[in-house]
């Protein structure tokens, strides 16, 4: 289950696949109404004839260009809130390959669409604009900690995380990933208050909220590893094996 617990690599390599970076628009795109749109082949804007297309050939690299091409962020943004279902998830998927951080809260909501298929690309799309904060530099601080917790590196990703923290203590994900080692670490109260910490500045990382469960779990504290898991799934109910241990656990407490 740990594949939940924090945005290191787990994301879907069929939508991230040929993505070089992020993409500026151009400003004589044209804007997009949403509430005009439909899901018929006659209203349907032309960002779903590109989202489907996508389905078929699994281009990532045409797919961002022609729709980086055609749409803003913003009306991106509209559109995963306000499109009909196909068009929310065309949108979503866009944000995830084009947007920076500032879409985290459209994200956010995004996993709480009706559409199962909306949420489960709102989660690859929110991990992977959670690297998207900060400076070219701090990004690359970002990855290169993200690669170190991959390696098993973990007290090498601690010390690297830990100075970019005391950088710019605002990033998120520097204590989501700082969190992650301590708790690979055995140092689950560290883990605990560095998820903390990120849910604090990023109040929408289900993930953070996950590896706090995790590591309650492991101080056997169940009651609040109880509570962080449901605050993870509140964030993102597609966390099944997080729904999963929210039922082991009430079960144990009722039987105690």
């Amino acid at each position: 289950m740990f594949f939940l617990f924090f945005s290191i690599v787990f994301t879907n390599c069929s939508l991230t696949r040929g993505l070089l970076g992020t993409r500026r628009f151009p400003s004589r795109s044209p804007a997009v109404d949403p509430r005009s749109v439909s899901d018929s082949s006659e209203h349907s804007p032309i960002l779903v004839d590109f989202y489907e297309r996508y389905l078929v050939d699994q281009d990532s690299s045409a797919f961002i260009k022609i729709t980086s091409e055609r749409y803003t962020v913003a009306t991106l943004q509209r559109l995963a809130i306000w499109g009909k279902r196909m068009t929310r998830r065309a949108a979503v998927l866009a944000l995830g390959f084009l947007a920076e951080y500032e879409t985290n809260s459209i994200l956010g909501r995004a996993l709480l669409d009706r559409d199962r298929g909306v949420r489960t690309l709102a989660e690859t799309a929110i991990r992977n604009i959670w690297l998207r904060v900060g400076n070219e530099s701090q990004r690359q601080f970002l990855r290169a900690i993200q690669r170190l917790n991959n390696a098993k590196r973990y007290e090498d990703a601690a010390v690297k995380a830990t100075s970019l923290i005391h950088e710019s203590p605002w990033l998120a994900e520097a204590w989501n990933l700082r969190g992650f080692a301590c708790f690979h670490s055995g140092d689950f109260e560290a883990a605990i208050r560095d998820c903390h910490q990120a849910l604090e500045i990023n109040p929408y990382h289900f993930a953070a909220a996950t590896g706090m469960g995790h590591s309650y779990l492991k101080q056997s504290n169940l009651v609040a590893a109880l509570e962080a898991y449901r605050r993870a799934l509140r964030l993102n109910p597609n966390l099944e094996d997080v729904r999963a241990q929210v039922v082991k656990l009430q079960r144990t407490l009722r039987e105690d």
